[in-house]
């Protein structure tokens, strides 16, 4: 069965900064796909995030780049397979440079933080209870 993919792409003011951050997050540069203006950081067989530097990121739109300091362009969600593994992440985010983003939502059966990285993007990340998700 075809596995398809997401590759989310956000344009980034300070390539270096963001590939330390995402970095710090524990996800590994892939070098085949990274140059001087983007920076390919695989988070799963199925999840790429792609950093652009604005002047690459135009290269695939037409529209005018959100400044994701002031107003949300997307919400990315990560799921956690425990919540520790939530709070994990969101702890990482923090220490490389991110700050913490909303508050904190638990509901028993599911459990969520979120983080915006240095250029604003927001990152939720969430675990919920398997026998929940099933009915």
């Amino acid at each position: 069965m075809y596995q398809q993919m997401i590759f989310v792409n956000l344009a980034t003011n300070d390539l270096d900064t963001a590939r330390k951050f995402f970095t710090g997050l524990g996800w590994e540069p892939n070098a085949r796909f990274s140059d001087d203006s983007t920076v390919s950081f695989p988070v799963s067989d199925a999840i790429v995030v792609m950093v652009h530097t604005p002047q690459k990121y135009l290269q695939f739109t037409k529209k005018e780049i959100a400044d994701s300091t002031k107003s949300s362009e997307v919400l990315i969600a990560l799921s956690a397979e425990s919540r520790e593994k939530v709070d994990e992440l969101v702890d990482k985010a923090v220490a490389a440079g991110g700050s913490v983003s909303g508050e904190t939502q638990d509901l028993g059966f599911m459990y969520g933080r979120a983080f915006d990285d240095p250029d604003g993007h927001t990152f939720e990340v969430v675990w919920m209870d398997p026998a929940a998700a099933q009915g």
